[in-house]
């Protein structure tokens, strides 16, 4: 029996406890920590935790608890501190995202990691829905052919409240703005479909929340080597529709579900009705799908606890939740400087080390609210973390 904590009583901890939850006989959550002690009491009430003790802070839980896996759902910026610290100490983490503010933290996690010899896994729980697991499959086949597009929507709306909580819309305590905390669950995804690209361009303004530092919608185009991809990072989206769709040499795939392949007549115009064959073909493979055991958070607490035990490879790794920093500390710098970038970044790029993308991305409004607390959020298929 493993003996878990958590760290942090906000919102997206509910999410970390539930999972747990549906593997008593592999966990028991002991420990709560917030900086808020009341706050990590009523968490532990409000999901009948009558054995776990609430603690004022990760330093007084880790001192009084011999923990062995600990979820660090706290605001972006402590992520890699936290992380660090628990990992030195031979605890092995499950940290939510975005993993960090920079890549520089970044790789001071993953050689806490290595250092230790535990698991750093970076929260990416779309990876474990059956939609997206659906997609992957169908696209690991290549019946759709060689990749010409992709576009990728992660389209979400929030209202001017939002930035009122304290750590969000400043690049100092939220390390960005829906580039980061928002899309890095589709840019999770993107790279899980695709790989990582050659080179990034993107522009990205705040266009309706003048109470926030940050960016709230941004459009990337990502290079391959002969596909192009384009991404969506927005809260200005009303009717928060999200989409992944691929476009290969002989068909199209997308989440939500459809598939269409045209085929060319002499003159090279689309046929009506196209290959209505391949279509059948790929809503088969589509419908043949085998529903995970189990989805979302606890889809990818499933695989972490099978990883401890040495029964399978981790899948959603601390290299994975650094290659999304990656993409979207290039995404900010190539709308920042207004010029391509190319990937892999250095550790001698600018906007590696921590402060770098601070000193340098634009300030499009002051914050002008600050609260201490903020109403629940709602997690689940079709919605985010942060």
């Amino acid at each position: 029996m493993l003996k878990v904590g958590i760290v942090g009583a906000g919102g997206i901890a509910s999410a970390h406890i539930e999972a747990y939850l549906e593997f008593p006989d592999a966990v028991e959550i002991v420990a709560i920590s917030d900086l808020t002690l009341a706050k990590a009491t009523v968490k532990r009430d409000a999901h009948g935790l009558r054995n776990a003790r609430v603690y004022d802070g990760p330093d007084a839980m880790l001192a009084g608890e011999q923990l062995d896996l600990v979820s660090i759902v706290t605001p972006p910026s402590s992520h890699a501190p936290l992380a660090i610290q628990y990992l030195r100490h031979g605890v092995n983490v499950i940290v939510e995202k975005p993993m960090a503010a920079s890549l520089e933290e970044c790789d001071a996690m993953l050689a806490a990691a290595a250092g230790s010899g535990k698991i750093l896994s970076v929260v990416a729980q779309n990876r474990y829905r059956d939609d997206m697991a659906t997609l992957k499959e169908v696209l690991a086949t290549g019946l759709i052919g060689s990749i010409s597009h992709v576009k990728v929507d992660s389209s979400w709306w929030r209202a001017q409240p939002y930035y009122d909580l304290w750590w969000r819309g400043t690049w100092a305590s939220e390390g960005g703005g829906c580039t980061l905390n928002h899309a890095i669950h589709h840019i999770d995804l993107l790279l899980w479909l695709l790989g990582r690209p050659r080179a990034v361009a993107a522009m990205m303004t705040n266009a309706q929340h003048d109470n926030a530092e940050v960016e709230d919608l941004s459009v990337a185009i990502l290079q391959y080597d002969r596909a192009l991809a384009e991404l969506t990072s927005s809260v200005v989206h009303h009717g928060e529709e999200q989409a992944i769709v691929v476009q290969g040499a002989r068909a199209r795939i997308s989440q939500p579900w459809r598939a269409a392949a045209s085929t060319g007549d002499e003159n090279g115009f689309p046929v009506p009705g196209g290959d209505a064959d391949l279509v059948a073909q790929l809503d088969a493979l589509a419908a043949a799908h085998a529903p995970l055991g189990h989805l979302l958070h606890a889809g990818q607490i499933a695989n972490v606890l099978a990883a401890i035990r040495g029964d399978a490879a981790l899948e959603a790794t601390g290299a994975d939740g650094r290659t999304a920093i990656e993409l979207v500390t290039a995404i900010y710098q190539a709308a920042i400087e207004r010029r391509t970038v190319d990937l892999p970044l250095s550790p001698e790029n600018p906007y590696y080390r921590s402060g770098g993308l601070e000193s340098r991305a634009p300030h499009f409004f002051e914050k002008t609210g600050s609260r201490r607390e903020q109403g629940a959020i709602i997690v689940g298929a079709s919605s985010d973390a942060g």
